[in-house]
């Protein structure tokens, strides 16, 4: 599967139904990923989004050195590998090669885009120190943003397969995966609005 570009406009619907994601990072010849339940899109244009990275991780290390990492959404079929990432430290050694997660090139950064992945968001940090301090939280400027084009597509998500759905976590090793997409058409007056089509 070769990733699609996702125009950057549309940078945030890879993460606005509240998926958890991967965080990867790279620097200095070490890379690390974590998953993330914490995130969320923030902005349009630019885009910008929200992951929460505790202070005690390599992953934050990572970033703060790098100033750059990967938001990737992971499909039901990665759950498994998904909650092993964010339950070890990659102090302990290399996740990727622990979890047998292949890697991708990122376009923008330097943190590799894990394989297997539906949707992929290459950021750099808005340094914000209070705010990544008090809080733990990074933002991040989108600057390539990528999809699996049997999932995404004119701009939407689509789930053919239910191994591919995207997951939720939940605590504890439970998740949810995504479910039926549906439509909700705006009305004015009784009658569908023009506007909203």
């Amino acid at each position: 599967m070769t990733p699609i570009a996702v125009p950057l406009a549309q940078a945030y619907r890879l993460l606005n139904h509240g998926p958890t994601v991967l965080v990867s990072t790279a620097h200095g010849g070490r890379r690390n990923v974590m998953a993330a339940a914490w995130n969320m899109p923030l902005d349009f244009d630019p885009p910008k989004v929200a992951v929460v990275v505790d202070k005690t991780t390599l992953t934050r290390e990572l970033i703060e050195a790098s100033g750059e990492f990967v938001l990737a959404v992971p499909g039901r079929d990665l759950a498994e590998r998904t909650l092993a990432a964010g339950s070890c430290s990659g102090r302990e050694g290399d996740k990727f090669e622990a979890l047998g997660l292949a890697v991708l090139p990122a376009s923008q950064v330097v943190a590799p885009l894990p394989a297997g992945c539906i949707g992929w968001l290459e950021c750099r940090v808005i340094n914000e120190p209070h705010i990544q301090r008090t809080y733990d939280l990074f933002l991040g400027k989108v600057v390539a943003a990528w999809a699996d084009p049997a999932m995404y597509s004119e701009g939407r998500w689509h789930f053919p397969e239910q191994g591919r759905r995207s997951i939720h976590y939940v605590s504890g090793g439970q998740f949810f995966a995504t479910g039926e997409a549906f439509e909700v058409r705006k009305e004015r007056n009784g009658a569908v609005d023009p506007a909203a089509e």
